[in-house]
């Protein structure tokens, strides 16, 4: 019997460690060619590893006066502004649908969902087209209303579950006592979510920094975001300047997400039953 249970328990780590090291293969390996490819300056193949490496690209793509550093900068500009904007309207969005009997709440919802349930290609087609009569195409107010509008489903949604998260009755405690609902907003409630939108924040400043299909099909050639340089250089097969900008788009997204981990609480998605 006891041979019988130390077999099933060896059958089990043993498929339990080959299933972690796949997974960990799929997760880390893609991570790690693209590391190597941007220390590589010669690669060949059939060769396995980089016949020489070196700082080469890195050097020249953090230079001053980079295209990398220059795509960098108007995307950290771009993804600030949709912050910004987003922000300024999912917040008071988010209150009145958390607290509020607002008619058709559940159909408003998922109208904010509308644009990620279709297939993004049509939908950027006809932004563009729409933003070409306004002169909007090739514009950095175009490409921020293309993010504001991919970026405001997980703004709303997050921000309404942060807020139906608080217990009306402080609100309801510090009316009775003579505060105005403007005072109990920004001195209860708006501190009491601020870990929500925080976390909102960050996935709408990753969607943007991140966005590529709606930038080019409305920024294109003028605008040129880190993912719209990254495509270029990739098409031109300079894997070296391909990696080294996927690498510095995969840095500020790590470093969100372990803000993530301590901002957005449990409580917070519990608050999206609404």
């Amino acid at each position: 019997m006891q041979d019988v249970t130390q077999s099933n328990w060896l059958k089990r780590t043993i498929l339990r460690t080959i299933a972690i090291t796949l997974i960990g293969l799929a997760i880390v390996g893609p991570l790690a060619g693209t590391l190597l490819w941007s220390f590589a300056e010669k690669w060949y193949w059939p060769s396995v590893l980089p016949q020489e490496i070196g700082l080469k690209y890195w050097r020249t793509s953090l230079s001053g006066r980079s295209q990398v550093m220059d795509s960098l900068w108007i995307s950290l500009v771009i993804a600030v502004i949709v912050v910004v904007i987003v922000t300024l309207v999912s917040v008071p969005a988010g209150y009145a649908l958390a607290r509020y009997n607002i008619p058709w709440k559940r159909i408003l919802l998922v109208i904010f969902l509308m644009p990620q349930a279709f297939p993004q290609l049509p939908v950027f087609i006809n932004m563009a087209s729409i933003f070409y009569r306004y002169n909007l195409v090739g514009t950095i107010p175009g490409v921020v209303a293309v993010h504001v509008v991919i970026s405001l489903v997980y703004s709303i949604w997050i921000t309404t579950a942060a807020f139906k998260s608080i217990p009306a009755v402080l609100e309801e405690a510090a009316i009775n006592l003579g505060a105005s609902r403007l005072r109990v907003f920004f001195r209860i409630t708006l501190p009491l979510a601020m870990p929500g939108l925080i976390a909102s924040s960050i996935f709408v400043f990753i969607t943007s920094l991140d966005e590529f299909t709606g930038t080019f099909f409305v920024g294109a050639p003028f605008i040129q975001t880190l993912p719209i340089l990254m495509y270029t250089a990739s098409m031109g097969y300079n894997m070296q300047y391909a990696s080294v900008i996927a690498i510095l788009l995969t840095i500020p997204a790590l470093l969100f997400m372990v803000l993530l981990e301590r901002f957005l609480k449990a409580e917070y998605i519990s608050g999206l039953g609404v």
